[in-house]
């Protein structure tokens, strides 16, 4: 064995059962297609990845009118990009706050030099637009309203139209994180009139984490010519980058081909399954793991009348170290599902059922492991009783 081996041993990493916030498990044509040979981004033969992107973008955010590109960075990267291309400081900017993720996005406005107004809602309950029409009455020249449409730390899915409607009628932007949205959630971007949205290749496409495919209006556009000059991004201006996935193919940076192999994979695998049907694969399986859960006597904190396909958050039941039963997942069962964040830390599990780990198969899996890992930790519950209950709803069905 070589000093390098010895040192620096070669990687083995199992497969898992990935039922986390993200990543999520990857198509094995996904992974085949990340093993096409590199060629150089400016070539004529990587045209059709380029153009096949977009144009599979354009169908799975509903856009006939947005452009649709892929930035080469991952999903919060791509809602800073948002943020950094479209506000000036001094911009007043107004973001709903109802979880951990729209409170990010509050964030990355601050630190553009934006007046951010935060209008606060309850964690596990979508925003009611009307909080929305009465904060942005009392404001002049609102740049901006920028919403999370599925915020995963609290599983709520936030509706758009009525906020998009109030938006116009003050004449701001739109400005979407749809980083858990794309390919598990009906996104309607012409309907709704999204300015820019955002998303990520590890969710619901069934890729590796590193891009971030988005959605820019014409008029979002011409707002970065208003902005100034120059943003404070070299590397997020999205006018230069949009200039490579233009006709022109105009240099900005290396593209990272085997992730845009990867997204143009995934990209073909949603529509062949068709979004429509995605859609109601999510649906149905979340509905069976929630029946599952309610048989084990365990609450799902999200609203139910806004509840998120993608993520359901699990009450950790009083006494429980909700730790040590992820502990158990990863070490016993092979399987991964993730802690609460923010307000929700320490007291909620989330569990995703996102892209190719959106399966009945995985949902029995989850549900038998909970009914022998609980018992362990404290918490009685029927062996067999999630399993039984889930199953039985699928087969009403």
């Amino acid at each position: 064995m070589s000093v390098v081996s010895r040192k620096y041993p070669e990687l083995n990493i199992s497969d898992r059962i990935l039922l986390s916030a993200g990543p999520t498990n990857v198509n094995p044509r996904v992974y085949k297609a990340m093993n096409t040979a590199v060629i150089g981004y400016g070539e004529a033969a990587f045209s059709p990845v380029i153009e096949g992107i977009s144009s599979m973008l354009a169908e799975v955010f509903q856009t006939e009118k947005n452009f649709t590109m892929a930035l080469s960075a991952t999903g919060s990267a791509g809602v800073e990009a948002g943020m950094s291309n479209l506000i000036k400081p001094g911009d007043t900017v107004i973001i709903g706050s109802y979880g951990f993720f729209c409170e990010q996005m509050a964030e990355m406005a601050r630190r553009q030099g934006a007046n951010v107004v935060l209008v606060d809602g309850e964690w596990g309950r979508a925003l009611p637009p009307e909080q929305i029409q009465d904060e942005i009455k009392k404001h002049k020249n609102i740049k901006l309203v920028g919403m999370v449409h599925a915020e995963t730390s609290t599983g709520i899915s936030q509706p758009l139209e009525d906020i998009s409607r109030i938006a116009k009628e003050h004449d701001a932007l739109l400005v979407v994180d749809g980083v858990t949205s794309l390919g598990g959630s009906e996104i309607l971007v012409d309907e709704w009139g999204i300015d820019y949205i955002s998303s990520a290749s590890q969710k619901c496409l069934g890729c590796p984490p590193g891009l971030s495919p988005v959605a820019v209006s014409e008029l979002a556009f011409q707002t970065m010519d208003r902005v100034e000059k120059d943003i404070s991004s070299w590397y997020f201006d999205l006018r230069l980058i949009a200039n490579y996935w233009g006709p022109d193919r105009s240099y900005h940076h290396t593209v990272p081909a085997s992730m845009l192999y990867a997204l143009y994979e995934g990209l073909r695998i949603v529509l062949e399954e068709g979004v429509e049907n995605r859609f109601a694969r999510h649906q149905n399986n979340t509905a069976g793991l929630r029946a599952g859960l309610e048989a084990l006597g365990l609450n799902v904190l999200s609203d139910e009348q806004n509840r998120l396909a993608q993520i359901t958050p699990i009450a950790v039941p009083d006494g429980v170290d909700e730790g040590k039963v992820r502990q158990h997942l990863v070490n016993e069962y092979n399987t991964e599902i993730s802690r609460g964040l923010g307000r929700f830390a320490g007291k909620v599990w989330r569990v995703g059922l996102m892209g190719e780990s959106s399966t009945r198969a995985n949902v029995l899996h989850l549900l038998s492991a909970l009914e022998h890992i609980l018992p362990q930790e404290g918490y009685e519950v029927a062996v067999g009783a999630g399993v039984s209950a889930a199953s039985k709803f699928w087969s009403a069905g």
